[in-house]
């Protein structure tokens, strides 16, 4: 059985978008900043380690419309070549019936979330990672979430979209780690205990 972490960047109001989708806060240095050199190794190194990645709509859009070329661009540092050959090489799923034709290493599914997110973690390769508020929602309520992973930006943005969706049931929860990064953004993640 594959574990499937949802982890993401969150305001520390909860959010995982502003109002508008707006991301500029998720650096952790205020407005359109960007991530500390050592928060971004630690994204990077997490997508190296991930067996599979399952994207929403969103966020498929988000990271496609940048990440394919990003070790391209004028100025690109070493840290951006090497997570966007990360992020090119790493299997990805994406759940859309709006979005088509995808590349980068990625399939588009757009049959039940939940029936091919159970069938994959019922799979015995590497770790999966989920992505996107309403797909990672979706799998919290069908309780297919091993792991949470909040990264805690100190910023408040008082809306938008939530990292966390309304729940029949509770679900109970095991600290397995904490870290501090620069700029006071705070790493927790937890188990789910089943």
């Amino acid at each position: 059985m594959r574990k499937l972490t949802f982890a993401m960047n969150v305001t520390l109001d909860g959010y995982v978008a502003a109002p508008g989708d707006d991301l500029g806060w998720s650096g952790g240095g205020g407005p359109d900043s960007s991530p500390s050199d050592e928060l971004f190794q630690w994204w990077s190194d997490r997508v190296a380690a991930t067996g599979l990645a399952l994207y929403g709509r969103k966020l498929w859009e988000a990271m496609s419309s940048h990440w394919p070329t990003a070790d391209r661009q004028p100025g690109a540092t070493p840290a951006a070549i090497e997570y966007a050959r990360r992020w090119r090489d790493m299997p990805k799923v994406v759940f859309s019936s709006t979005t088509s034709p995808v590349g980068w290493n990625a399939r588009l599914v757009t049959a039940d979330a939940v029936t091919e997110i159970a069938r994959l973690k019922a799979g015995d390769a590497g770790p999966i990672d989920i992505g996107g508020a309403t797909l990672a929602g979706a799998a919290m309520r069908a309780g297919l979430i091993d792991e949470y992973v909040l990264v805690t930006v100190p910023v408040l943005v008082g809306g938008g979209t939530p990292f966390f969706t309304a729940l029949d049931s509770w679900v109970n929860l095991t600290l397995a780690e904490t870290r501090t990064f620069p700029g006071g953004v705070l790493l927790t993640r937890y188990e789910t205990r089943r």
